[in-house]
């Protein structure tokens, strides 16, 4: 790393933050629960109950703290705003740099399973041909970027944050890859930095048919169908986020129950996953201990360009002219 204004970074929350956060969490003020605390009205009182008493007693928030700094991180300031990344070069002399970026809510955790192997596929039975340089940075307002006091970060500045840091690093020539947020986030990148990325790759990108839709196949009727569901009974996150985040920020700052509720309101097939118990608290301590659940609210209006639930207008008009990929699930 010889960039003079990249520092290299630790982290280490302070064990008095921790210590209040248990604290919170077992002076938790329940609501009652609803007759047969079903998923119907939201995430059930028993389920949250027993996911807030394991990360108050069951979770060890040091181990993977001691994980994420087993890896090299830095601190740069790009546009008013610190980013924090993790920078992970590989042995293979050849090795494409990549740039991976995290969504809501989310952080540098979701890729610590994958460093190694895309780092150093040779070590773990792949090609060496396939290394990559990895690069993950933190979205600013998310885990230690930040906190951002700008409400005009979208995905379109994020991505040119992103543009500057790789070339702050001496890439000129990347890929990109997200989802959620990183989706629209790696497509921008590409938008404004055609020359520099290779290519990007997407396991997360709302795509919406023009035309008659009974031109449809029975998969692509049913995947609209999945999204229909979304809007009229799990996307009212987005309607609040999109049009009022700071007043949610007051209730998810001053609860980390509160904040815990949101990424476990997500669909049965996630919250059901065995890491949701690991993943998901690292994920909320991460954003409560660094006081930051108003930061990460505010990319989504701004990233949206609309108030409203529907998101067809806001993802149908983002366009790339670079080679692009994108993971689908059947």
């Amino acid at each position: 790393m010889t960039a003079p204004n990249i520092r290299p970074f630790r982290a280490e929350i302070p064990q008095a933050a921790l210590d209040d956060l248990n604290a919170r969490l077992a002076q938790t003020r329940w609501p009652a629960a609803l007759s047969g605390d079903d998923w119907d009205y939201g995430v059930p009182v028993t389920y949250l109950r027993e996911l807030a008493e394991h990360w108050r007693t069951g979770y060890d928030w040091r181990a993977h703290e001691a994980r994420l700094n087993s890896f090299p991180q830095y601190i740069t300031g790009i546009d008013g705003s610190d980013v924090h990344f993790l920078h992970v070069t590989s042995p293979e002399p050849d090795a494409v740099p990549l740039i991976m970026t995290h969504g809501w809510p989310g952080s540098v955790f979701e890729f610590l399973d994958v460093i190694g192997p895309l780092t150093d596929p040779r070590a773990h039975g792949g090609d060496p041909a396939d290394a990559f340089h990895v690069v993950v940075p933190s979205i600013p307002g998310f885990g230690f970027s930040g906190p951002t006091t700008q409400g005009r970060w979208d995905h379109r500045r994020v991505a040119r944050a992103w543009a500057e840091l790789m070339r702050r690093l001496g890439y000129d020539s990347y890929g990109a890859q997200g989802g959620d947020f990183g989706s629209g986030i790696s497509r921008e990148l590409g938008i404004i930095a055609p020359d520099n990325v290779i290519g990007i790759h997407l396991n997360s990108s709302p795509t919406f048919p023009d035309g008659d839709p009974s031109t449809l196949d029975d998969l692509d009727r049913e995947r609209l169908a999945g999204w229909a569901r979304h809007q009229a009974e799990t996307s009212g996150y987005v309607a609040v986020q999109a049009t009022r985040p700071q007043t949610l920020a007051y209730a998810l700052t001053d609860s980390p129950v509160g904040q815990l509720a949101t990424p476990s309101a997500w669909p049965r097939p996630v919250r059901s996953h065995p890491w949701a118990a690991q993943e998901t608290p690292t994920t909320v301590r991460l954003v409560v201990a660094t006081s930051q659940p108003d930061s990460c609210l505010r990319l989504t209006p701004r990233s949206l360009g609309v108030r409203a639930v529907d998101l067809s207008s806001a993802w149908r008009c983002i366009t790339t002219v670079v080679p692009a990929g994108r993971a689908v699930t059947l």
